[in-house]
């Protein structure tokens, strides 16, 4: 008589019975997405366990068996969303024309995300969540001082920068100007949403970098969005 197999290798569990639920991930996922859109809304702080459960239609005791606390689902929100930043921004590296496109491909991502944040995230995020604002401060002083930095290098050998330029200065410049625009001593004090906050000081920082040949440059890529948004 032939023994009959189940599963793999004559087990009777299959690798399916090794790996997570489905189920438990499709919830998971879920409410990591429900998380990140209420907070990107409302701010972190505003935010509590009960609304994100409230928007999804499930108990809370169903959030806490995938996220001990508010801590651990505001970490695996922040980072998602680091590792997505730095995923399109890689994009944006390879796909460039240039150094002066480069920044430009970064402040259309980067403006299409501040359109839909709250100001307040940040604040939030480094006074009642401090692990998270931890993950996100070695993402900028790491990768994002490094993105910066190569640009500057490649805009200067491009000739699109001027060659005295300081780069390791700049670099560091550029990059602690990343948090300016939530700090609520600055942005409190503006009529401007932090989309146009964004592009101005983006704009100013290119202007102070380019030669005459990066100055052409970003006037033909300003007439270029210009003529995308009236269409």
């Amino acid at each position: 008589m032939v023994k009959k197999l189940y599963g793999n290798f004559g087990y009777v569990k299959s690798f399916r019975s090794f790996a997570p639920d489905m189920t438990e991930i499709e919830t998971s996922e879920r409410i990591r997405q429900k998380a990140h859109e209420l907070f990107m809304q409302y701010g972190l702080r505003s935010v509590s366990m009960d609304d994100i459960a409230n928007g999804l239609g499930i108990s809370k005791k169903t959030i806490y068996q995938s996220y001990a606390d508010k801590d651990a689902l505001v970490d695996a929100v922040v980072k998602v969303i680091i590792g997505h930043n730095q995923e399109y921004c890689d994009i944006d590296r390879r796909t460039s024309d240039n150094a002066v496109h480069e920044i430009f491909l970064a402040m259309e991502f980067m403006m299409e995300i501040f359109r839909s944040m709250n100001a307040s995230l940040l604040f939030d995020m480094q006074k009642y969540h401090p692990n998270a604002f931890l993950q996100f401060s070695k993402h900028k002083n790491d990768y994002l001082y490094g993105v910066i930095k190569d640009n500057l290098i490649r805009g200067v050998k491009e000739e699109l920068y001027r060659p005295e330029i300081k780069i390791e200065i700049l670099a560091r410049f550029r990059v602690e100007s990343v948090s300016l625009p939530f700090n609520p001593e600055f942005h409190t004090k503006l009529k401007a949403s932090l989309a146009e906050i964004e592009e101005e000081m983006t704009y100013n920082f290119l202007f102070g970098l380019v030669s005459q040949k990066g100055y052409k440059l970003i006037l033909k890529y300003q007439q270029e969005r210009t003529k995308k948004e009236l269409q």
